[in-house]
């Protein structure tokens, strides 16, 4: 079986709902609390031994500062893990554009061509956490290798999954699973009709055929949901499979409560942080009663 060695990570949208601040800055630039997001991403897909990364953008966004060594500042703070100074350090990054907003399965057709064999897909606004450390010792997510993992001892299309709440299921393509086969898959569908409140997080690995299929399920049919007409024909094939990723909590930078609850959360679960931001949150709530 063909080892997974290329990763695309979807970054091509204005992040409009993050405006003003990603008008002048990506979305994926941005902190959770003092770490930039694309550099959880890249260390998320070195954890998983990804060997080229394919970062799709639009032709107004660029990731080029956020690319390059700054080991030499680390002197000014040689407490913090080196590491993330020069996250993409050992990692093939190839830039493509998507240059019109045609969905995720146009923006990974944007990079196949420079692919062979399985890939992972990383979509730019969705961090999947499963360690909370500190920038002094720093542990990369695991979620991606442990879909990668997945993948090497099936061979199948393989898509990470997390349990959501009841009233959330409408955001989200939704599955249903027998086994670790998904044998239903529901777009953002009302509580009433979700088939499960397993949904789809934003991580997958796609088997050699991706651009073969991605020809037929094209976008002039599809639209956005190319992707998802993809991973219906694996669904129907019986050759889906999906991975529930337990103790992993889901980060969205993609509106500003989002990301802020992202903050919030991430620093309760740091042991440098925690006890102090603990605390200082219950002295506010308490000055708001």
């Amino acid at each position: 079986m063909d080892v997974v060695q290329d990763a695309v990570l979807v970054a091509a949208g204005l992040g409009t709902r993050m405006f003003p601040v990603s008008a002048f800055s990506p979305k994926e630039s941005l902190p959770l609390v003092d770490v930039p997001l694309l550099t959880h991403l890249i260390m998320e897909a070195k954890e998983a031994n990804i060997q080229r990364l394919h970062v799709v953008v639009s032709p107004t966004k660029s990731f080029e500062p956020w690319l390059k060594d700054r080991r030499s500042l680390h002197a000014l703070q040689d407490r913090l893990d080196k590491t993330l100074f020069h996250a993409a350090e050992g990692l093939d990054v190839l830039v493509h554009f998507q240059h019109e907003p045609k969905g995720v399965g146009n923006a990974i057709e944007a990079a196949l061509d420079a692919i062979e064999g399985p890939f992972l897909v990383m979509l730019g606004d969705n961090l999947l956490m499963d360690v909370h450390a500190s920038a002094e010792a720093y542990t990369p997510s695991s979620a991606s290798k442990r879909l990668v993992e997945a993948y090497m001892q099936h061979g199948e299309a393989t898509v990470g999954l997390m349990e959501v709440a009841e009233k959330d299921v409408q955001k989200y393509g939704i599955v249903a699973m027998e086994g670790h086969r998904i044998v239903s898959m529901v777009e953002k569908p009302p509580p009433e009709k979700a088939p499960s409140r397993l949904a789809l997080c934003g991580r997958y690995v796609f088997p050699a055929n991706t651009q073969d299929l991605l020809n037929i399920y094209n976008y002039e049919q599809h639209g956005d949901l190319q992707s998802i007409a993809l991973q219906q024909h694996w669904m129907d094939e019986g050759t889906l499979y999906g991975l529930v990723l337990e103790e992993t909590q889901w980060y969205d930078s993609g509106a500003p409560l989002l990301w802020l609850k992202a903050q919030v959360d991430h620093a309760l679960r740091r042991s440098d942080y925690s006890e102090e931001m603990r605390a200082w949150l219950e002295q506010r709530l308490s000055d708001q009663r």
